[in-house]
């Protein structure tokens, strides 16, 4: 299923970044939303937050490094334990900002562009041509 907008959804990032106004305007409410869902507090990444019941997701993750696949199921275990315990990690091993990048979204966006070239095979048409013998 394609949400609208694409596997990742709706961004107007690109927009937002263009114009300086908006961005000083939108930046501080991004970082406090950030602040407030505590991913980062247990040691998550954006892109570990994603659905993986989703085929696009599941083709990424199949597809990511072998480092970064274990790294991933590090990070989701500590999680899982840190609310078990309900406790967060130690301010140390929180994740910076700048470890925080999207390292699933180019692997999706590449299972989205294969689907969408595989769908665009899919509707050819092929006609028959006949030519009457002579």
């Amino acid at each position: 299923m394609v949400l609208l907008g694409g596997p990742l959804g709706i961004s107007l990032a690109p927009y937002i970044t263009k114009n300086p106004g908006l961005h000083r305007i939108v930046k501080p409410l991004a970082n406090a939303f950030i602040n407030a869902s505590g991913y980062r507090k247990v040691g998550l990444r954006y892109d570990d937050l994603l659905m993986e019941e989703r085929e696009d997701v599941q083709k990424a993750l199949s597809r990511l490094p072998e480092k970064e696949g274990y790294d991933r199921a590090f990070r989701m275990r500590r999680a899982f334990q840190c609310d078990l315990m309900r406790r967060q990690l130690p301010k140390d091993q929180w994740t910076k900002p700048e470890e925080d990048v999207r390292y699933l979204a180019p692997f999706i966006a590449e299972v989205a562009k294969e689907n969408a070239e595989r769908e665009e095979w899919d509707a050819i048409e092929v006609k028959v041509v006949r030519k009457p013998f002579a």
